[in-house]
């Protein structure tokens, strides 16, 4: 249990970084940011494969290629395709108040579906947990939400934006569910490599959002890809490239091989719950790039999402029958 929380804590970290991206970078698009992440952790896999895994990732038969594949394109493409796309019609306060909503809906649908798997834990010893944990993030995106009121926006636009941070939810709920199964089912199994076989399934998608990007940027300036952008690099070439072999190899190897290694160690609906670190970790990285205090609301709304995660931590699984 110690182990996994600290693997959790550790991809947490990891995934943070991501979110600093965009501040540290405002004049890329969020699809470039996108297609440069996984095209680095594609390529950065690829050395990994044939210098740490190449008999582990020998050993994986069609079928968990096939499933490594739909992992990677729902927990990654189409995760980050919605995400951005909702921040586009909504601007970033309500998709960030409907994603920080993930360790709740993760720990109540993995309790639910994995109670025989997993031992479920007691819902009314879960219930104050999962009671601290969205007090908390209501706490934290109290500012988001001041935001939102504050803004007359268009009601048609707020409500796809809205929709769109739902299907990036439902992408980020599968997505870690999905994982813990195969990794349940193949205990034996290595979790590097299976983070590295994640790697190898992104670089072609990763390639092909590439061109893609490449064609829509040469046929309609201005559409994905800012009109001025300096194709392909942008303005910032060396910060563009070394971030994104940072964050490939931090939070996307590095942090799906410490996740994976929780998700063999941690109920999935435990597991779920501890996702807030990622939200936590983005939060303390953000306030250190911008060189500002976080101010009460977000104090409070930090220590209560610590204090749901201690509390769902001394909960046992109870076992139920088939």
């Amino acid at each position: 249990m110690l182990l996994g929380l600290l693997f959790a804590l550790a991809a947490g970290l990891m995934w943070g970084l991501v979110f600093v991206a965009p501040v540290m970078l405002p004049g890329y698009a969020p699809a470039l940011l996108t297609v440069g992440r996984y095209l680095a952790f594609g390529l950065i896999a690829l050395p990994l494969a044939l210098a740490l895994d190449r008999r582990a990732l020998r050993e994986l038969r069609p079928a968990d290629w096939w499933e490594a594949a739909k992992l990677s394109l729902v927990g990654n493409f189409l995760y980050y395709l919605c995400l951005s796309a909702a921040i586009q019609r909504a601007g970033a306060p309500l998709p960030t108040m409907i994603i920080g909503t993930l360790p709740v809906v993760i720990a109540v649908c993995a309790n639910h579906r994995n109670r025989v798997r997993d031992g479920q834990l007691p819902w009314p010893k879960l219930a104050p947990s999962l009671a601290l944990i969205a007090v908390g993030l209501a706490c934290v995106n109290r500012d988001e939400l001041a935001v939102l009121r504050a803004e007359a926006g268009d009601p048609r636009r707020y409500a796809e934006g809205a929709l769109l941070a739902i299907a990036a939810v439902a992408c980020w709920t599968w997505y870690p569910i999905r994982n813990a199964d195969w990794l349940r089912a193949h205990a034996d199994r290595s979790p590097r490599a299976w983070a590295t076989a994640q790697g190898l399934v992104t670089l072609p998608m990763a390639l092909l959002g590439a061109l893609l990007l490449g064609g829509v940027h040469l046929l309609a300036p201005g559409t994905l890809v800012p009109a001025g952008y300096a194709w392909p690099l942008g303005e910032k070439p060396w910060a563009f490239v070394g971030l994104m072999v940072a964050i490939g190899l931090c939070s996307s190897w590095l942090g799906t091989l410490c996740w994976n290694e929780a998700s063999q160690r941690l109920p999935t609906s435990l597991s779920g719950q501890l996702i807030v670190f990622e939200t936590l970790a983005a939060l303390a990285y953000a306030f250190i790039w911008t060189q500002r205090l976080p101010p009460p609301a977000t104090l409070a709304g930090v220590a209560l999402l610590v204090a749901g995660v201690v509390w769902a931590l001394r909960i046992k699984p109870v076992k139920t029958p088939q």
